[in-house]
């Protein structure tokens, strides 16, 4: 059974100076990363029941929006799974083999990061999401990130 997210809906807030309003009051932000799983016949099905290309749109507005809230890390659509490759090192030597040939019948379409004040508005940014009504999207807080810069 899915948890209901209060306020959903309700217009994101604005960054000023890179801040967020009441950010003094609450805890650090937190990232979350947000998955969309899928399969072939998923994806096929879906294209066939509805209009791809608005749905398309109807998400390049949505991570505009959250691009202008200041909540946007990124978001990323995969390539499909017979492009994907393992590797794992035995004895100092790196094996590529390819993959990911695990026991699932999902894979990861896409994935978004958002940078946000609380979990409930990681799951309000999901439940926005023009796919949430038709897929399961998952919500992950990020523990740790290495440093980009030296």
């Amino acid at each position: 059974m899915g948890r209901r997210v209060e306020g959903v809906g309700a217009a994101p807030t604005s960054p000023s100076d890179g801040a967020r309003p009441g950010a003094e009051d609450k805890e650090p932000p937190v990232k979350y990363m947000l998955i969309i799983y899928g399969n072939d016949e998923m994806w096929t099905r879906l294209q066939g029941e509805m209009d791809f290309e608005e749905v398309i749109r109807a998400t390049d507005a949505h991570n505009a929006e959250l691009v202008a809230s200041g909540e946007m890390v990124g978001a990323y659509g995969v390539a499909d799974q017979v492009q994907a490759k393992k590797v794992r090192v035995a004895d100092g030597v790196p094996a590529v083999t390819d993959g990911p040939y695990i026991e699932a019948k999902e894979y990861i379409g896409s994935f978004t990061i958002v940078d946000v004040d609380s979990e409930e508005r990681a799951l309000e940014i999901a439940s926005q999401n023009p796919v949430a009504g038709l897929v399961d999207i998952e919500v992950r807080p990020i523990l740790h990130e290495a440093p980009t810069e030296l």
